[in-house]
């Protein structure tokens, strides 16, 4: 409890969040975890890509990220131009106003500070900038907690995320490859670690894997609206193509042997490719999940006895429950991911999906379930073991003493 001339700790969470990611949303669920067990004094608010959601589901204040509602959607036409232009300098104000309220930010896992997928420089990139900035200028500490780092190729991009790195007054990294990244942009990463993904914290399903309810010999395979990278546009719709043949295939191929396939989705803009694949394989084998969150996913996933998966928090759910794994791999990190949790030998490039041998690597898969089930609940242990040290060092960087004790004084008017 604090006394009356003391004042709780004020944080803010920042990211898009709330905005149909579950793997966002479960990150932020992890650090709102370690909030109220750590630090339930705390006052904590959102500035953030969907402020309904994260108020409704999270029980915490919310502010939108971008003063401009379309500031994701193309501006085809002048009126529109402008007022992506205008919102980027009254997003410049609002971000200011919001920090300078707060003690501690954090910026809770997500891939941050990479470009894995199509990302503008004035999009995300600039509203960390502003949040980093605006920390330094007003001795707010930034943190950057559990996140995603990757070469970037594009010269604005890569100069605001590498402005932004050094401006964050605490740094950690959800895999090696992350922060080699951020060093070779020039990022000093001495003091920097590397822990599991927040998702790793977040409680398995109780009761472990709902093997009665599913049906016998399920898959679920993680689909994802998948177009490639950043550096990729010019031939997105062949990557797209490509990738939802070839998973189509795979698919139609499990319904041949008459094996049950639930389709996961990890983000709002997967449901195309979740209509796709049941229009073309059309079978009542097939099924599609409605999972809001990523304890969801985990349900979904526990029940299954193999798991094929594209979205990286698709990945994150099937292993953190132990369900032997294959990913559909589009960037490092699922390799990386993978390699952590034993399972490095089963990942096929999500770019060329070739069904065949897809099917190849899945009979592979299943033959030894039984001993990669025993490896990912020690790597499990592993990584729990670990987040706990991740959470101490935060504390240890973002709240000394006087804060955990609550006794930031009041200053006297």
């Amino acid at each position: 409890m604090t006394s009356a001339d003391e004042i709780p700790v004020r944080v803010g969470v920042f990211g898009l969040l709330g905005s149909g990611n579950l793997g966002n949303d479960g990150s932020l669920e992890a650090v709102l975890g370690y909030l109220h067990a750590a630090h339930p004094d705390a006052v904590v608010d959102a500035l953030c890509g969907g402020p309904e959601v994260v108020a409704s589901r999270y029980g915490i204040p919310a502010t939108r990220l971008h003063w401009y509602r379309g500031e994701y959607r193309t501006a085809a036409r002048a009126g529109a131009v402008v007022a992506k232009g205008l919102g980027k300098l009254v997003d410049a104000v609002r971000t200011a106003a919001w920090v300078r309220r707060h003690d501690v930010v954090i910026v809770p896992g997500m891939g941050v500070l990479e470009a894995t997928l199509p990302l503008r420089p004035w999009g995300f990139p600039y509203s960390l900038f502003l949040l980093c900035v605006t920390g330094r200028m007003f001795g707010t500490r930034v943190a950057l907690v559990g996140v995603g780092a990757a070469a970037i190729g594009d010269r604005p991009t890569r100069a605001l995320v590498r402005r932004s790195a050094r401006l964050a007054g605490y740094r950690s990294y959800r895999d090696t490859l992350s922060r080699d990244a951020m060093r070779a942009m020039g990022v000093d990463t001495a003091r920097d670690e590397v822990y599991p993904d927040l998702a790793f914290a977040l409680p398995a399903p109780a009761g472990g894997p709902d093997k009665l309810s599913a049906p016998s010999g399920l898959v679920c395979v993680g689909v994802m609206d998948f177009h490639g990278g950043n550096d990729d546009r010019a031939r997105a719709e062949e990557i797209h193509r490509r990738y939802l043949d070839g998973t189509t295939r795979f698919v139609r191929a499990l319904v041949e042997d008459g094996r049950p396939v639930r389709l996961l989705t990890g983000d709002a803009c997967d449901a195309p490719v979740v209509s796709a694949i049941l229009e073309a394989v059309d079978s009542p084998l097939v099924t599609a999940a409605e999972a809001a969150s990523l304890a969801d996913l985990m349900k979904e996933t526990a029940a299954a006895d193999t798991v094929v998966a594209t979205r990286y928090h698709n990945l994150i759910c099937a292993l953190k429950v132990g369900t032997p794994t294959l990913a559909l791999s589009y960037a490092a990190k699922s390799d990386a991911l993978m390699d952590r949790m034993g399972l490095g030998a089963y990942c096929h490039p999500a770019r060329e999906v070739d069904a065949d041998r897809l099917l190849e690597q899945f009979r592979a898969l299943e033959k030894r379930s039984a001993e990669l089930r025993h490896t990912l609940a020690e790597r499990n242990l592993i990584a729990a073991r670990q987040l706990d040290d991740q959470f101490t060092a935060l504390t240890a960087a973002l709240f000394p003493p006087a804060d955990l004790a609550h006794a930031r004084t009041q200053e006297t008017p």
